[in-house]
């Protein structure tokens, strides 16, 4: 099978240090990017190996997950680290362009057009995001392969801080309805059910319908460039990052995310805690409420008790 990644990359130093790619300090972005393309490479390359210590080599090993792969990354204005990348020159192809930062993404999609007929899967993935799945192609093909290509399985997102108050967290939960209800009608087919490997994983239409990336085949490729739509650089959802990632193909497909119960099924870890961090602080943990609930009934009936 033949994998097409395209990757937004961006890195301004002297930017506003609102995010993580317009601080001075380059680390953090730079292990983010380097984690990412690595983690492609680790897991869906074909060379892999098993080392066979009774005869003294190495053997070709997950032969039958191993794919052909280009990575193609994206940057704009020379606003990037990819000389800073501890990678060798051939691990990846460059593509620079001169559009503003926060339009990278619909190059993005310029690219994958332009490569279509070429691969089996065109797939994009903002550059702070990380895949740890082997089987990842393999679930998605068997969803599509169950459901048919009229539905995308989009991954949860989620953040790790192994020393922090919560370890793991998904950070893309429900959006208020209002929010999607123009794109997208999530009545429609709401819940799908598989079984896999005797359990059963249930697929929801999602209402926040993001994930900073997306994994086509190649009839849904096509498909979504045969819209009018696309490349429209429209940015109406919650803006320009957000929109090429995710309106062109909540527009074209009915998109589901792995149930709450199950949603390690399909996931993509999003490198730092922005997110997590906000846990017990501005977003409360939801058992600390309902303990609070709890005592407060409580106290209530108690109380009631006293003055009878």
């Amino acid at each position: 099978m033949r994998i097409l990644f395209t990757i937004a990359h961006f890195f301004n130093p002297e930017g506003s240090g609102q995010h993580a790619s317009l601080r001075k300090d380059p680390q953090t972005r730079r292990i983010a990017l380097t984690t990412c393309l690595t983690a492609l490479r680790t897991l869906y390359d074909k060379s892999q190996y098993m080392i066979d210590i009774g005869r003294h080599e190495a053997i070709p090993a997950n032969q039958g997950n191993g794919h052909d792969l280009d990575i193609i990354v994206c940057t704009t204005k020379g606003f990037h680290l990819l000389s800073q990348i501890p990678l060798s020159s051939d691990f990846l192809m460059h593509h620079n362009t001169n559009v503003e930062p926060m339009l990278l993404g619909f190059e993005c999609q310029a690219v994958l057009k332009s490569c279509l007929g070429k691969y089996d899967y065109y797939c994009y993935l903002e550059d702070d995001l990380v895949l740890h799945d082997p089987w990842f192609f393999v679930k998605l093909k068997w969803f599509n392969h169950h459901t048919g290509n009229g539905n995308l399985l989009q991954p949860n997102r989620y953040e790790l801080s192994p020393l922090g108050t919560v370890p793991k967290a998904y950070i893309d939960g429900n959006l208020r309805p209002e929010i999607t209800a123009k794109f997208q009608n999530i009545q429609e087919q709401s819940q799908l059910k598989g079984k896999v490997m005797e359990k059963v994983i249930a697929f929801h239409r999602t209402l926040n319908p993001h994930s900073g990336c997306y994994f086509l085949n190649a009839e849904q490729m096509a498909e979504w460039v045969s819209k009018p739509y696309f490349l429209d650089r429209d940015t109406s959802f919650i803006g320009p990052l957000e929109s090429a990632a995710t309106l062109g193909v909540m527009k074209t497909f009915r998109v589901y995310k792995p149930a709450a119960a199950h949603a390690s099924f399909l996931e993509i870890q999003h490198f730092g805690t922005v997110f997590l961090s906000l846990i017990g602080n501005q977003i409360p943990l939801w058992e600390k409420q309902v303990q609070g609930k709890e005592k407060t009934q409580t106290e209530a009936k108690n109380k009631v008790k006293k003055e009878k």
